[in-house]
């Protein structure tokens, strides 16, 4: 797997030369686990640990790694390696950790859409849809609404709701799709794109 499979771009070529990281390998977080991590690279997957002198600088859960950001690492054995630092991060997804005032819960980074996902049953609510485009927009994310369960209502009553939408929110793609009947898969696959990174933002369940 090549590294650009993985979201890396000129962007990123460019800030690990900026930030003097040449000379170390480059990995992706996709995994994270009271500071351990799981770190996919251009030669597979490794568990890894951050050096002493990162945790001891960081100020803040921010300043750890997250899921979703490049790092510069040394891998030492098929499976361990070490974190160095932190390229800096072209978007992030953040929200307020649990049971701690003031302290930021990151989500994740270096996202370039978010799937903004809403079932057209009972769970349907376009305030909330409005409150997850807050999210992305504050987080440099592009949305894109996904509306699911589509098999359990009728044509007309899927496009009385898109059309609801679109009179709220303007300009932001909207697919409805099944997955039981896999309706609207091929028009929600056109849209993505090799080499960008996706999340998604919505009810458990949905």
């Amino acid at each position: 797997m090549k590294l650009e499979d993985l979201g890396y771009n000129d962007k990123l070529r460019k800030l690990r030369v900026v930030n003097n990281l040449s000379d170390f390998e480059i990995g992706r977080v996709i995994a994270e686990h009271k500071e351990r991590y799981i770190v996919k690279t251009e030669n597979g997957e490794y568990e890894a640990e951050i050096t002493g002198n990162l945790r001891y600088s960081a100020k803040s859960r921010i300043d750890f790694p997250a899921v979703g950001d490049w790092v510069a690492l040394t891998t030492y054995d098929t499976e361990f390696s070490v974190i160095h630092k932190i390229l800096p991060r072209l978007s992030m997804i953040t929200r307020q950790a649990v049971g701690q005032f003031g302290e930021i819960q990151i989500i994740a980074t270096n996202i370039d859409y978010a799937f903004l996902i809403q079932a057209v049953d009972r769970d349907f609510n376009i305030n909330r849809l409005e409150r997850y485009l807050t999210i992305c927009y504050s987080s440099k994310v592009k949305p894109i609404i996904v509306l699911t369960k589509t098999d359990l209502i009728n044509e007309q009553k899927i496009t009385e709701i898109k059309d609801s939408i679109k009179q709220r929110i303007k300009d932001i793609a909207v697919f409805a799709i099944s997955n039981e009947t896999h309706d609207g898969y091929e028009a929600l696959k056109k849209y993505i794109e090799k080499g960008k990174t996706y999340c998604m933002l919505g009810s458990s369940g949905v």
